[in-house]
């Protein structure tokens, strides 16, 4: 299992064995070329999962879990009695809580498009129904 803490500027990533041990770690740059980097790396497991987020790593054929930053953050504060928030703590984490719970699923490529499709209409739904629900309130309407 691979964990991937992803970052704005860099992700870093903790490979760990079915018994939890760190195998190996690699901070990569968020860059064009951070994808080919992680599976460089990654080629040492060749029956590797990936434990993050990632539209790259899906393109590449990858296998790829959505772990929810909550989860990740359960098993740190259950290892560690604190929530020790660092870069591979985080990525060790993550990959834990994959390999753990029954509940992570897998990214599909055609997700993106249908949450933005949900995020769409909701937002559509919500803008129909704001002006009726608070006409002739003085609180947040302009009298």
């Amino acid at each position: 299992m691979i964990g991937v803490d992803p970052h704005k500027a860099s992700h870093t990533a903790v490979a760990i064995s079915a018994a939890e041990e760190p195998l190996g770690e690699l901070r990569v740059r968020a860059c064009a070329a951070q994808a080919e980097r992680l599976l460089a790396w990654a080629a040492a497991w060749p029956q590797r999962t990936w434990a993050v987020e990632a539209r790259q790593l899906l393109a590449a054929g990858e296998r790829v879990l959505d772990v929810p930053p909550k989860l990740g953050a359960r098993v740190r504060l259950l290892a560690a009695g604190d929530t020790n928030k660092n870069d591979p703590n985080n990525a060790r984490s993550v990959a834990i809580a994959a390999l753990r719970s029954a509940g992570v699923r897998e990214v599909r490529a055609d997700d993106h498009a249908a949450v933005l499709k949900i995020w769409s209409k909701r937002h559509r739904d919500l803008g129909r129904t704001a002006p009726r629900s608070c006409a002739g309130c003085t609180r947040c309407c302009a009298s």
